[in-house]
C-alpha cells in the first residue's frame, strides 16, 4: 500500500546535480560578474524546473535540490548565531582533498529568526504547492555540529562545560524544528554522518585518538536528537539520512549499522531513517530486528547515486525481500542510497542518468507497494 504521508513509499534523501546554468551563475557571482539578486533569480527558476522533474519522474515529493548550497551542511550551520566557518585542513576522500572549510562555535549557540533557509524553504513550498507535490527540507543534524571538530571546534570560553554546549545545541534546534513548521515545513529531514560512522573501525579509533568515547558518544547525540524533535506537532514528519561519505561519488565509512542499530532505531525518535544500502559497506539487513513496530519507516537506500548504472529491478526487488524477512513490509519503502550532490560539485553521473534513477525508483516502488 502506498503512503499519504511522509516518508514515501518512493522517497529520495535531497540533493540533486546542479544544472549548467546554475554552475555557470555560481562561477560568474564568484568572479563578480554578476550580483546576488540574479543568481538567486536563476536557482529560483532551476529549483521550480527541479520541482517539476521531480513530479514528472514519479515522486510525491520535491526538495530544493539544495541549490542554493555549496556545501550540504556548512551552509546552514554557518548561520547559527554562535558558529562561523573557518580554514581548516581538508579531508582526504578518494584520493581528492575536499575544501578546507570547517564549522566551529565562537559563542552561545541559537536560531535566529531570520536564518536564510527559512525563505528558501518557502520558496520550495510555493513551488511544491503548485505542482501538488509535498515540499521537503534537509537540514544537517545536531550531530554534524559536533562531530567533525569536537571539543576543539567548541569555544571554551562560551562553553566551558561541554555539556551545557550539548543542552543548548538540543535547545536552538527545537527552536529550528518549530521555525520550519511555522514556514509550513511538514517534512523536515536531519541529514547525519556520525551514526555511519560510528560503525567504522576506522572512524572510531580516530575519535579516540582526539579524546572521545565512540561508545558514549552516540547516546549524548540521541538526547540531543530527541529533545529538539520532542514538540513537534502530529502532522509534522522528522526523518534522518545516515550518510558514509558522498564527496565526488567517494566514500569515507564501511561497517554494518549493528553498532548502532538498538539506539538509533530504537532509541531516537525519528519517524523514518534512510538507511544506505547499495554496497557490502553497509553490511546486512539483521539490525532492521532493532526498529520499533508502529509507523516508523525504514527507507531501504538501495539504488545507488554515486554512478550511472541503472540496477535491475528483480535485483531490488529480492533485496527489499530480504529486509522484509526482518521488518514489515509496510514498514519499507526504497530511495538512493544518498543525495546526488552532497557538494556542489556533484557525483559523477550525467542529469540523465540522476533522473533515470529516481524514476526507477518510483517504477519499483509501484510494483512492490501498489500505485
Amino acid at each position: 500500500m502506498q503512503r499519504t504521508r511522509p516518508p514515501f513509499r518512493a522517497d529520495h534523501v535531497g540533493s540533486l546535480l546542479r544544472p549548467p546554468r546554475l554552475r555557470e551563475a555560481r562561477a560568474r557571482f564568484a568572479g563578480g560578474e554578476i550580483a546576488a539578486a540574479e543568481l538567486q533569480r536563476i536557482e529560483s527558476l532551476e529549483i521550480s524546473t527541479a520541482v517539476q522533474r521531480q513530479k514528472q519522474n514519479g515522486l510525491r515529493l520535491a526538495t530544493d535540490g539544495e541549490f542554493r548550497r555549496a556545501w550540504w551542511h556548512f551552509d546552514f550551520l554557518k548561520f547559527l548565531g554562535g558558529c562561523e566557518i573557518h580554514k581548516a585542513e581538508g579531508a582526504v576522500v578518494g584520493g581528492r582533498v575536499t575544501s578546507g572549510e570547517s564549522i566551529r562555535v565562537t559563542g552561545k549557540l541559537d536560531f535566529p529568526a531570520d536564518h536564510p533557509m527559512l525563505e528558501h524553504f518557502k520558496l520550495l513550498k510555493d513551488r511544491c504547492d503548485l505542482a501538488g507535490v509535498t515540499p521537503k527540507m534537509t537540514i544537517p543534524s545536531p550531530s554534524m555540529l559536533h562531530y567533525r571538530g569536537g571539543r576543539d571546534a567548541v569555544s571554551r570560553e562560551a562553553y566551558p562545560d561541554i555539556d551545557a554546549f550539548f543542552v543548548d545545541l538540543a535547545m536552538t534546534y527545537r527552536k529550528a524544528v518549530k521555525a520550519f513548521y511555522d514556514a509550513g515545513c511538514r517534512y523536515l529531514q536531519f541529514d547525519d554522518t556520525s551514526w555511519g560512522y560510528f560503525c567504522s573501525e576506522d572512524q572510531r579509533a580516530k575519535l579516540r585518538a582526539r579524546g572521545e568515547d565512540p561508545e558514549t558518544l552516540p547516546g549524548v547525540y540521541a538526547r540531543v536528537i530527541n529533545y529538539a524533535i520532542a514538540e513537534r506537532p502530529p502532522d509534522m514528519t522528522i526523518t534522518t539520512h545516515v550518510c558514509r561519505g558522498n564527496f565526488r561519488s567517494n566514500w569515507i565509512a564501511s561497517g554494518g549499522y549493528e553498532p548502532v542499530a538498538e539506539l538509533l532505531l530504537a532509541g531516537v525518535n525519528y519517524d523514518g531513517y534512510f538507511l544506505e544500502y547499495d554496497s557490502d559497506r553497509a553490511g546486512g539487513f539483521e539490525p532492521l530486528r532493532f526498529l520499533t513496530a508502529g509507523n516508523k519507516i525504514v527507507v531501504l537506500g538501495l539504488v545507488t547515486s554515486k554512478d550511472g548504472a541503472l540496477e535491475t529491478k528483480d535485483d531490488i526487488k529480492r533485496r527489499i525481500d530480504e529486509a522484509a524477512r526482518l521488518v514489515a513490509l509496510d514498514q519499507l519503502a526504497l530511495s538512493p542510497q544518498c543525495g546526488f550532490a552532497s557538494t556542489e560539485e556533484g557525483n559523477i553521473l550525467t542529469e540523465d542518468q540522476q533522473w533515470a534513477k529516481l524514476r526507477f525508483v518510483a517504477d519499483v516502488a509501484g510494483e512492490v507497494w501498489g500505485r
